[in-house]
């Protein structure tokens, strides 16, 4: 696996990562976690050192998983994780109701060092802006963490530019995370050219469009009851329909590349028939590659619950996309108008604030 760092910082990860929200919270009921802990270490055995979870995925529980699963490779791996949702008292996630007081912050810190079973946190997001605490405040409060050796690294999660930079001017900002793909390129009007300005690493979730971008999600697609993509709006079944062409496109190039260097279709080769595309790159791959492709201190993070699209996610890695193939993609890209805002009002509200 290839190494990426983040930024100027010498914060070093796998190019791509392991998002475990999924695991345990937002796409239907949780998986089973003794088969997350196996897959979870299956990316260690992979070279997958750079995991993602927060407080609120469950909430805790998503914490708790990753803590279990990744306690054998204690420096090995780097483990971020995220502060400032205030969890309900019926022990449910509010993603309502923000909470980043300095106070606040540092008990969430007591909290995850517990549940990840870590001396200190690897990289500590804000997870949302909040309005009513300054940014100043909120990154004096992880600088002194990062002084009492409880945090290492600190980051921010769907900020404005301007919050960025106050920020940084505080406590310099190792990452940031957002959402970013071929679906969702807001980040590269005003958030990228401040953070490549400023030397901090970006971290693109749901790199891979909530699953939609896998070509695995037609507009006929049932999602469960408790699934979170029932209640966004680019995912309605008009949405789907519409938005189908982006799939396509990503279709179209994945024909012309390879999945992987020989030896590894050789390794993999029971899963790679799985992917019913043997010896030709999947359109999720593209996606990723794409991804990593545009700036070499990018690290996605997609998430699964399977083993072979962690090993096709991983493979993506190994895809080159040439400068015409770029050319390709975004010349088409941009003649197709993605249906659907990616969030619900109240949610779409807190971000880039």
């Amino acid at each position: 696996m290839h190494k990426r760092k983040l930024g100027n910082s010498n914060l070093e990860v796998s190019a791509v990562g392991l998002g475990c929200m999924g695991m345990s919270f937002g796409y239907g009921p949780a998986a089973d976690k003794q088969e997350m802990i196996s897959l979870i270490r299956s990316a260690v055995e992979r070279g997958v050192t750079f995991f993602d979870t927060a407080e609120v995925y469950g909430p805790f529980t998503n914490e708790e998983l990753v803590g279990e699963a990744l306690a054998p490779f204690r420096g090995q791996v780097v483990i971020a994780t995220k502060f400032g949702f205030k969890p309900a008292s019926n022990g449910e996630a509010r993603w309502s109701s923000l909470d980043s007081r300095p106070e606040h912050i540092k008990e969430v810190a007591e909290g995850s060092l517990r549940r990840l079973k870590v001396d200190a946190i690897d990289l500590f997001y804000q997870h949302r802006v909040d309005p009513d605490v300054p940014i100043e405040d909120v990154a004096g409060a992880v600088k002194d963490l990062i002084q009492e050796g409880k945090v290492k690294h600190f980051g921010l999660s769907e900020a404005g530019a301007q919050t960025i930079r106050r920020a940084h001017a505080v406590q310099p900002v190792t990452a940031v995370q957002s959402e970013y793909s071929l679906w969702w390129r807001r980040p590269e009007e005003a958030v990228l050219p401040t953070i490549e300005e400023l030397g901090i690493g970006f971290v693109p979730f749901s790199p891979l469009g909530k699953g939609f971008l896998t070509g695995k999600i037609n507009e006929n697609t049932a999602f469960d009851s408790s699934d979170f993509r029932n209640i966004v709006p680019r995912f309605t079944p008009e949405a789907r329909k519409a938005n189908q062409a982006l799939v396509d496109l990503l279709g179209k190039i994945a024909e012309r590349k390879p999945a992987l260097p020989l030896a590894r279709q050789m390794a993999l080769a029971g899963r790679a028939k799985a992917l019913g595309r043997p010896g030709k790159a999947t359109p999720a791959q593209i996606a990723l590659a794409w991804l990593l492709a545009q700036k070499p201190w990018i690290v996605p993070i997609p998430g699964t619950r399977k083993l072979e699209r962690l090993d096709e996610n991983i493979g993506a890695v190994a895809i080159e996309l040439t400068s015409d193939d770029l050319r390709d993609i975004d010349s088409a890209a941009s003649k197709i108008t993605v249906q659907g805002a990616r969030y619900p009002e109240n949610l779409e509200r807190m971000t880039g604030r």
